[in-house]
C-alpha cells in the first residue's frame, strides 16, 4: 500500500462521477478541518494478505498523528501513486478496514468514496514534517527473500513465480536464479 499523507488545514472533495468499481454513497461532498490527509492506493501485493496491510498501515498513520498532535484523518482513494493496482473489492476491503481500525483507536475519520472521480481542494501546511510518503508492507519480519530492483517492495520468490504468467518456462530468469538482482 502507499499513502502519501499531507497534514492540511482543510480538505474539501466533491464526487462529479461514477467509475465502473464505485462504491454506492449517500455523501458525494465533505470537508474536514485541521487534519492529516491520507492519499491511499492499495497495490496488488496487498492482496497478499490484507489484514497485514491494515495493521502496518494503522500503527504508521497513528505513529504520524502522535508525531504532528493531529487526531482527524481524511482517507482519500488515490489510484494515482502505483502502477500495479490491487483489485478494487480488495482495495475498499482495506481502506474500510484502516478507517474503522483508526476510529476504534479514538481517531475522528473520513473517507472520501472509492471509485469516484472527484474534485478536490487541499491546504498543506507547509512546515518541515507536513508531507510524508508510506509504503506499508504486506509481509512481516523476515518473510521476505528478494527487494524488488524496480520498486524496492519486498517480497517472497513464491509469490514471484506464482504471478509469473510462464512459471514453468521462466523459471530460470524469476529473481534469485540467474541475472536478475535481489537482495536477500
Amino acid at each position: 500500500m502507499r499513502i502519501l499523507s499531507i497534514h492540511a488545514s482543510r480538505m474539501w472533495y466533491h464526487a462529479t462521477k461514477k467509475t465502473k468499481m464505485a462504491e454506492p454513497v449517500d455523501i458525494r461532498e465533505d470537508r474536514m478541518e485541521e487534519c492529516v490527509v491520507l492519499f491511499c492506493c492499495v497495490e496488488k501485493l496487498d492482496e497478499k494478505n490484507p489484514e497485514r496491510v491494515i495493521k502496518n498501515a494503522m500503527k504508521n498513520v497513528v505513529a504520524r498523528l502522535s508525531q504532528l498532535k493531529v487526531n482527524r484523518v481524511m482517507i482519500y482513494p488515490y489510484a494515482h501513486l502505483t502502477s500495479t493496482l490491487g483489485s478494487p473489492d480488495c482495495a475498499l476491503c482495506i481502506l474500510k478496514g484502516l478507517e474503522e481500525a483508526l476510529r476504534s483507536d479514538g481517531i475522528d475519520v473520513k473517507r472520501a468514496p472509492f471509485g469516484w472521480y472527484k474534485e478536490f481542494e487541499i491546504r498543506g501546511k507547509g512546515h518541515p514534517l507536513a508531507d510524508l510518503s508510506m509504503t506499508i508492507c504486506p509481509y512481516e519480519g523476515t518473510e521476505c527473500d528478494f527487494t524488488c530492483p524496480y520498486c524496492h517492495h519486498p517480497f517472497r520468490e513464491a509469490d514471484a513465480l506464482q504471478v509469473c504468467r510462464q512459471a514453468a518456462q521462466c523459471t530460470e530468469t524469476c529473481p534469485g536464479k540467474t541475472g536478475i538482482t535481489g537482495e536477500r
